[in-house]
């Protein structure tokens, strides 16, 4: 009789270290996602600046300044990490052809405010790529978690799903940057 109860004591705290340890687990992904999501809309709180400020000096470029505040407006309505992944990947890529158009306007290279929106810019894409790496790793262990056993049984019990990871989709972002040091003809 004491063994049995020494086994259901030892199964229940097994059970609550598990489902702790899910939970725990669950909670960091929120948090790691809150993160993401707070350098984002300070990039999203950025851009319409930057856009204001190159039109100044570039103010028939307005195919690409509008598609900039487009792919705006879509990685703002994105739901979820796929979906904000694939979204944050276009507007990455209209934000290099904005930056672009600095290379073409150097009037517009000279001016203070758009130099500092650039380094802003550069120093919160520095952010969001660290509170990625860090959701994804996150989410890793999580997956992971509900993957193995025993807590793949308690996690089926408690409806604990998988997350989804932050990705690049955007077929820019993967290519490899292309480097020459050819001699210049």
């Amino acid at each position: 009789m004491l063994i049995a109860l020494i086994i259901i004591a030892v199964l229940v705290i097994l059970f609550i270290v598990i489902y702790n340890g899910l939970v725990r687990l669950k909670i960091q992904c929120d948090n790691a996602w809150s993160d993401i999501d707070v350098q984002l809309k300070r990039r999203y709180d950025l851009i319409p600046n930057l856009v204001e400020t190159v039109k100044g000096y570039a103010g028939h470029e307005k195919e690409t300044l509008e598609g900039v505040v487009a792919a705006r407006n879509q990685a703002m309505s994105a739901q979820g990490p796929a979906a904000k992944g694939g979204a944050e990947g276009m507007l990455a890529s209209a934000l290099r052809q904005v930056f672009a158009l600095a290379e073409a306007y150097p009037q517009l290279r000279a001016v203070e405010s758009f130099n500092q929106l650039q380094q802003t810019l550069n120093q919160i894409e520095d952010s969001v790529q660290n509170a990625r790496r860090y959701y994804n790793a996150v989410v890793r262990d999580f997956n992971t978690k509900i993957a193995q056993f025993p807590s793949n049984v308690i996690a089926g019990m408690f409806n604990f799903k998988p997350r989804e990871f932050f990705e690049i989709s955007a077929p820019a972002e993967r290519e490899v940057p292309k480097v020459s040091f050819g001699s210049a003809s």
